[in-house]
């Protein structure tokens, strides 16, 4: 439209094409598919799941990435044991690779000190998720997987509006409190027209090491009430792994095998 001001929020054009935020990839990447990891709120494990799903699907011969969209708390290159700074030649950015693979941006592979907070605004931080992707030469990447900072606010509606994102995993907790957040979540995807792959409920039960009994320790499945209350897939119950923190903390997340999240893997090449 020839008289846009580019301010949707005062037009009444119903079907406008240049409302849309899209953004592209640099020339040198090819993406598949992208995958949003999201969740209500903090807490629930997230970024783990997320660091899971890429490592499931790197085992499964997939080339796989992962962009670190929680720009205010990375967490990513940490279990990865990423150091070190990303490095570009003045027009892409080359992203950092693990052991086995899986290419990786994040706030933390960019700060002078890995302690140091990131204080900045709304826009700026939006901004860098768009960076992120659009200056990043991803090379071909068959799954990349976004991990999302909790919440609805201004990191969420970048993605969702900016990136061509194919859907997204919704992570929760079986308590009741973290349900009803998650509920926010998928009405939010609803709103935005995301599509919902479907629910992860992480920290669902732990294994007695003396009978292999599996124990809720938060109580009755108040996400598989959830997922069936919005007619969504349960794509898997992740235990509370006392050793999965243990190679977190060791930055030694490749070598976990998670039955589960290749079960996931098995069930996103079947949508």
């Amino acid at each position: 439209m020839s008289t846009c001001n580019h301010d949707c929020s005062s037009c009444q054009q119903k079907d406008c094409g240049e409302r849309s935020l899209k953004i592209e990839a640099n020339a040198n990447s090819n993406i598949k598919k992208i995958i949003g990891v999201v969740s209500g709120k903090g807490g629930v494990g997230k970024s783990s799941v997320t660091s899971l799903l890429a490592v499931a699907a790197a085992k499964a011969g997939y080339s796989t990435a992962i962009l670190d969209a929680d720009i205010t708390g990375p967490s990513i290159p940490s279990a990865f044991n990423l150091t070190g700074f990303l490095t570009g030649d003045g027009q892409t950015i080359q992203p950092a690779v693990t052991a086995k693979g899986i290419k990786v941006v994040s706030t933390n592979l960019i700060l002078a000190e890995k302690g140091q907070p990131v204080l900045w605004r709304g826009p700026i931080i939006a901004s860098l998720v768009k960076q992120f992707y659009s200056e990043v030469n991803w090379g071909d990447i068959d799954y990349m997987f976004v991990d999302m900072p909790p919440g609805t606010g201004d990191v969420a509606l970048t993605v969702f509006q900016s990136l061509p994102i194919d859907g997204i995993i919704i992570v929760s907790t079986p308590q009741q409190l973290v349900s009803l957040i998650v509920e926010k979540a998928v009405r939010m995807a609803e709103m935005m027209n995301v599509k919902i792959y479907g629910l992860v409920e992480n920290m669902s039960y732990i294994v007695c090491d003396n009978c292999g009994h599996k124990v809720k320790l938060f109580g009755q499945d108040n996400t598989e009430l959830l997922a069936k209350r919005f007619n969504l897939p349960l794509l898997a119950k992740l235990p509370l792994d006392p050793q999965l923190a243990s190679i977190i903390d060791e930055g030694k997340i490749e070598e976990y095998n998670s039955v589960e999240a290749e079960e996931i893997i098995h069930q996103l090449k079947q949508m």
